[in-house]
């Protein structure tokens, strides 16, 4: 069974830092793009940051631009969110995204998502 596990999340004050992952199971992940998404109380969800196969391409969204950093390990089939001078707007539920994974014999497509990891930023 295809299976991403977020962990990391946490109350923190508005300056400090948290670092995501998301270890992705029952498949290999390595030709999908990996991304982070987060929900806020009565908002979408929304992409965060989305990173290629290969490391080589990644997307943030402005908000988080120069404090966020994705990061993925094929070896491990793990993706991380690295979270820096972190603002209360930041609060959300994160999720960890992919769309696709390959069971040893075939290629499915689709989105498959995390149970979410809370971020909580104080002011």
């Amino acid at each position: 069974q295809v299976q991403l596990v977020e962990s990391g999340g946490g109350l923190v004050q508005a300056g400090e830092s948290l670092r995501l992952s998301c270890a992705a199971s029952g498949g290999t992940f390595s030709r999908y793009f990996m991304g982070w998404f987060r929900q806020a109380p009565g908002k979408e969800r929304d992409v965060v940051a989305a990173i290629s196969w290969s490391g080589g391409e990644t997307y943030y969204e402005d908000s988080v631009k120069g404090r966020f950093t994705i990061s993925r390990d094929n070896d491990k089939n793990t993706v991380y969110l690295q979270m820096n001078s972190l603002k209360p707007e930041d609060t959300a539920v994160y999720y960890c995204n992919v769309e696709g994974y390959y069971d040893g014999t075939h290629y499915h497509t689709g989105a498959i998502w995390g149970q979410g990891t809370q971020v909580t930023v104080s002011s």
